[in-house]
C-alpha cells in the first residue's frame, strides 16, 4: 500500500527533469565581511570555507558550492556521495549503501582519499581515511547541518591536510528566536527515519541547538536482515561576546550500515546469458543470513588456536564520541580563530567481499594445475573416486546444474579498530592597507595527535550463485559413495587466509598563511602555503603459513598464523603544499580568475602498523581558469582545470585462488593527466520556474607507467583511468507556485554518467547510464508533505568492476559481468512540522 501512494504521489513529477534554486544560505558564521541580507540582495551565496573571511561566493577565485537545506530537499539524495555527486567536478559512486562510498574530484585517481571532510572548518578525524572508514561515516547530514559548503581544488591544500576537496558541514546554531523541525521518513525499501533539532535561546547572548535521527531501514538491496540501524544526536551551545563568540559542541554516532559489494551479473561462459532470474540485478546481493553466525579460526602468537563468532548483520558499526570548541573574536580588526575538537571512535566492520567470477564445479576443481583443489584433496584424502556439493554442514546434496551450473566464492572480512583523533587550529586575520591597494593576511597553525589500531581477518566461503546465497560445502567420495575428506569445512574454504594486527600513533604540526592582495577593486592575487611535518610510530604482528591441524578438511590447510613477533616501525614524512592565484571581477555581474595549486600527500599512519607497506609521497599539481557570470537568482560558472599526478602509485593487491589471500602484489607507479571542464549554472527563466544544472568533460589518462612484476605498463598509456568518466554531470528543472495557502514545488533531476573501464588496460567497459528522478513537495502553513523517488525507469547502470580480479586486464568479456548495480526503482515518502 505505501508503493502505491507513494508511486501516485511521484506520477505528476515523474514527466520533469531537474532543480534547485539558487541557494539562500543564512549568515551565522559569517562575520563582519558579508551577510546574509548582502548575500540575498547579490543573489549570491556566503562562504566561509577556505577564505580568509566570509565573502559573496562570486568574489573568490576557486570552485566552490554552498548546499543548502533545500537543496538537500530538492536533490533528494540516497546517500551523502549522491549529494556531492551532483556538483561539478565530483564523480561519486553511490552504490556501497549509506557510508564508505566513493568521491573522486577532478580525476584525481583514488577513492576518497583527497577528499577532507570537515564540520565548522575543523576535521572530526585528521586523516580523510581511518581504517575501513571515511568522513562520511561519522559525519552524516541531518537536520543539524545548516549547509554544506564543497571547496574543488584551490586553496583545500592551504586549509586541509591531503586534499584536493573540502566538504564542510555547517552547523545549525541558535539564536534570538526559537525554531525547530520534525520530519518522518518511510520509504519503500522499509525505510523508517525520525529527524529533528530544536534551536533556540538559553539566556542572555547564549543560544543552543540540538538535533540528530534515527533510523531503520531494510535496504535498497534483500540481505535477509535489516541493512541500516541506528543514529547520531548533535548538539551546541553558543556564547555571543562584545566582538566575537564561543561555541562548545558534541557529536555522538552510534550507526550500523550494511555495505553492499559487487555481484555477477552474467554468465561467464556466455556473457550474453544474465544471472537476473538467480541474482536480480536491483534486490540482489551476496550479503546474506548464512554469515550471521560464522566461526573465524586462527592461530595466535603463543601456538593456540582461537576461535570467535562473526555476525554479517552488524554490518558497519560505527561509534564515535566528538567533542569541540570553537573561538571567534575581532580585536579592532584582527581576527582571532581558535578551534579544537577531540574524537574517540570505535569500529566493528562485517562485510561479504566479492572475488573470483562464478566457475563450474570441474572448472574449480582443476584451476591451479599442479596447485588444484582436486589434486590437493588427493593428495590429503587419498585419491577421490568423485567429488560432490552439500549444502553446507548438512548431507544435503546441491547439484548447481539444476540452478545456474556455476558456484562461486566469496570473502567474509572482519575488522575491528579503535581510533582517537585531537586537532586544534588556531589562525590570526588582519586586512592592511598600503599606498599600492590592500593585503588580507592569515596566518595559522594546525596540529593533531591521532592513531589507530587494528585488527583484520578474512576467510574464504564456496556459495551458489543466488541472491542471498547459501554456503557449500565441497565433499571427496571414495567409490562406494562414502565420505573421505571434505575441501571445506562449514563452507569455508580458507580460515584465516589474511591476517593482521597493529597500532599506530602520530603526531602532527602544520604552519600555514595566506594573503589576498586588492590591488584595484575587482583585481585581487592571493597566495597560500602550507608546512606539515608528521611523526608515525607504530607496530606490526607478523604472520606465518600455518595448518591448523584438521586433517578433515582443506579449510585449514594454509591459514595465516601470528608468530609472536612484532615489528616497531618509525617514520617522519613532511609536505609543502601551496596555492596562487589571481581574479579580476569586471563587475558584480561577470569576473574571471585563474589558480595553480600545489598539493603533496604523505604515507598516511597505517603504513606504521602494516608489513611492507609502498611508502610514496604523492604530489598532484593542479591549475584551473574561471568564468563567472550571475544576474539575481541566475549564474554559470565555467571551469577549466588540469590535473598533474606525479608520481601515481596505481599498484594493487590481487586475489590469489590458490591460496585465498589478497597478496599478489602488482605494482604500478606511473603518472596521471586529467584535462576537462566543469560547467555549474542555474538559470531562473521565470520567479517559477528554475534549471539548474552540473557538467564535467575531462579526459583523464595514464601516463608513463613502469612495473617490477613483469606486467606489461605499455598496455596502460594512454588509458583512461580506472573507473573515471569522460563525460558526467546532471541537469534540475524546479516548479515553485502557490496555490491556495499551498506553496507547491515539483522538481526531478536527470543524473548521466559516462563510459568508465574496470581495468588499467581498458579491456572491459562498465556502460554509461542515465537516471531519472522526481518529487513534489507541498508546503502548507507549519507542516510540509514530500514525495520523491528515484531511478524511476528502472535504468541499468554498473560501477566499481570486482577489483580483487579485474583490476589489471579486465574480466575477460567486452562489458562488465560483474560489478555493483546501481539501485533500482524506490521513493520516499517525508512527513515535517516546523515551529
Amino acid at each position: 500500500m505505501l508503493k502505491t501512494v507513494l508511486a501516485t504521489g511521484t506520477a505528476l513529477a515523474a514527466i520533469c527533469t531537474v532543480s534547485v534554486a539558487p541557494a539562500q544560505a543564512q549568515a551565522a558564521n559569517a562575520g563582519p565581511a558579508a551577510t546574509a541580507e548582502d548575500a540575498a540582495a547579490q543573489g549570491d551565496d556566503i562562504i566561509v570555507t577556505g577564505s580568509t573571511r566570509a565573502q559573496r561566493r562570486f568574489d573568490v577565485s576557486y570552485a566552490i558550492n554552498t548546499v543548502s537545506q533545500e537543496d538537500f530537499e530538492k536533490i533528494a539524495p540516497v546517500n551523502f556521495a549522491d549529494l556531492i555527486g551532483q556538483l561539478p567536478g565530483f564523480q561519486t559512486e553511490i552504490t556501497g549503501g549509506e557510508v564508505q562510498n566513493i568521491y573522486r574530484i577532478r580525476g584525481l585517481p583514488n577513492d576518497g582519499g583527497f577528499v577532507s571532510f570537515q564540520q565548522d572548518g575543523l576535521p572530526l578525524f585528521h586523516e580523510n581515511d581511518g581504517v575501513f572508514f571515511r568522513g562520511d561515516a561519522i559525519l552524516k547530514p541531518d537536520l543539524m547541518t545548516e549547509r554544506v559548503e564543497v571547496v574543488r581544488g584551490g586553496p583545500a591544500p592551504v586549509y586541509a591536510s591531503y586534499s584536493g576537496a573540502i566538504i564542510n558541514a555547517i552547523t545549525v546554531t541558535g539564536s534570538e528566536e526559537t525554531r525547530g523541525k520534525a520530519q518522518v521518513t518511510l520509504g519503500d525499501t522499509g525505510l523508517y527515519r525520525l529527524d529533528a533539532y530544536q534551536a533556540g535561546k538559553l539566556a542572555s547572548n547564549t543560544y543552543y541547538a540540538v538535533g540528530g535521527f534515527i533510523r531503520h531501514h531494510d535496504g535498497y538491496r534483500d540481505n535477509g536482515f535489516p541493512n541500516d540501524k541506528g543514529g547520531q544526536i548533535r548538539a551546541n551551545i553558543k556564547h555571543e561576546t562584545d566582538n566575537g563568540f564561543i561555541k562548545l559542541n558534541v557529536n555522538y554516532v552510534n550507526d550500523h550500515n550494511t555495505f553492499y559489494l559487487p555481484i555477477p551479473t552474467a554468465d561467464p561462459r556466455d556473457p550474453s546469458k544474465s544471472l537476473n532470474q538467480y541474482i536480480d540485478y536491483f534486490e540482489g546481493t551476496m550479503n546474506s543470513p548464512a554469515f550471521r553466525n560464522v566461526n573465524l579460526k586462527y592461530r595466535d602468537g603463543n601456538g593456540v588456536i582461537q576461535s570467535r563468532n562473526g555476525d554479517l548483520s552488524d554490518g558497519r558499526h560505527m561509534q564515535m564520541l566528538n567533542f569541540g570548541a570553537q573561538y571567534e573574536g575581532d580585536f579592532d580588526g584582527w581576527l582571532v580563530s581558535a578551534k579544537a575538537g577531540y574524537t574517540q571512535g570505535k569500529l566493528d566492520f562485517s562485510a561479504f567481499y566479492s572475488t573470483t567470477n562464478p566457475t563450474t564445479l570441474a572448472s574449480f576443481l582443476d584451476a591451479g594445475g599442479a596447485t588444484s583443489i582436486r589434486n590437493r584433496a588427493n593428495a590429503a584424502f587419498g585419491t577421490a573416486d568423485s567429488f560432490g556439493l552439500v549444502l553446507a554442514g548438512t548431507t544435503t546434496p546441491y547439484d548447481p546444474d539444476a540452478a545456474s551450473g556455476l558456484i562461486m566464492q566469496g570473502q567474509y572480512r572482519d575488522i575491528h579498530s579503535k581510533f582517537y583523533s585531537a586537532q586544534a587550529n588556531l589562525s590570526v586575520a588582519r586586512k592592511f592597507e598600503t599606498g599600492f591597494g590592500s593585503h588580507d593576511i592569515k596566518v595559522g597553525a594546525y596540529g593533531s595527535f591521532y592513531g589507530e589500531d587494528s585488527r583484520t581477518l578474512y576467510q574464504n566461503y564456496l556459495i551458489e550463485v543466488a541472491g542471498q546465497p547459501r554456503t557449500l560445502d565441497l565433499v571427496a567420495y571414495n567409490a562406494a559413495g562414502g565420505v573421505i575428506g571434505r575441501v571445506t569445512d562449514n563452507g569455508v574454504l580458507n580460515y584465516a587466509a589474511t591476517l593482521n594486527q597493529g597500532d599506530s600513533d602520530a603526531k602532527m604540526f602544520a604552519l600555514y598563511a595566506n594573503d589576498t592582495w586588492e590591488i584595484i577593486p575587482g583585481l585581487r592575487i592571493d597566495g597560500g602555503i602550507r608546512h606539515e611535518r608528521y611523526d608515525y610510530e607504530g607496530w606490526a604482528a607478523l604472520t606465518t603459513q600455518a595448518n591448523l591441524g584438521d586433517a578433515t578438511t582443506l579449510a585449514d590447510d594454509a591459514t595465516r598464523a601470528f608468530t609472536g613477533v612484532i615489528l616497531n616501525q618509525k617514520l617522519k614524512p613532511n609536505v609543502t603544499n601551496w596555492t596562487i592565484g589571481a581574479n579580476y571581477d569586471f563587475s558584480d555581474n561577470v569576473g574571471l580568475y585563474g589558480r595553480a595549486s600545489h598539493l603533496e600527500t604523505p604515507p598516511n599512519v597505517q603504513t606504521v602498523m602494516s608489513i611492507n607497506p609502498t611508502i610514496i609521497t604523492t604530489v598532484a599539481d593542479q591549475f584551473e581558469v574561471g568564468l563567472k557570470l550571475a544576474s539575481g537568482r541566475s549564474y554559470l560558472y565555467v571551469t577549466g582545470f588540469y590535473t598533474n599526478f606525479d608520481p601515481l602509485n596505481a599498484s594493487f593487491l590481487a586475489y590469489d585462488p590458490t591460496t585465498g589471500r589478497n597478496d599478489v602484489n602488482v605494482p604500478f607507479i606511473g603518472e596521471a593527466q586529467v584535462k576537462g571542464i566543469e560547467f555549474d549554472g542555474a538559470w531562473s527563466v521565470t520567479p517559477w520556474f528554475t534549471l539548474n544544472g552540473a557538467l564535467t568533460i575531462s579526459d583523464p589518462k595514464y601516463k608513463n607507467f613502469e612495473s617490477a612484476t613483469g606486467a606489461d605498463p605499455e598496455q596502460a598509456e594512454g588509458n583512461q583511468i580506472v573507473r573515471q568518466p569522460k563525460v558526467y554531470g546532471n541537469i534540475r528543472p524546479s516548479f515553485d507556485f502557490t496555490t491556495g495557502d499551498t506553496d507547491v514545488s515539483i522538481y526531478g533531476r536527470y543524473t548521466y554518467m559516462g563510459k568508465r573501464f574496470v581495468d588499467l588496460y581498458n579491456n572491459t567497459a562498465l556502460p554509461a547510464y542515465g537516471t531519472v528522478g522526481a518529487g513534489v513537495t507541498l508546503r502548507h502553513g507549519s507542516w510540509n508533505l514530500q514525495v520523491v523517488g528515484d531511478n524511476l525507469f528502472n535504468a541499468h547502470g554498473l560501477t566499481e568492476g570486482n577489483t580483487r580480479t579485474d583490476s589489471l586486464a579486465g574480466q575477460g568479456s567486452a562489458e562488465a559481468i560483474y560489478g555493483r548495480p546501481i539501485f533500482g526503482r524506490n521513493f520516499r515518502l517525508v512527513v515535517g512540522k516546523s515551529w
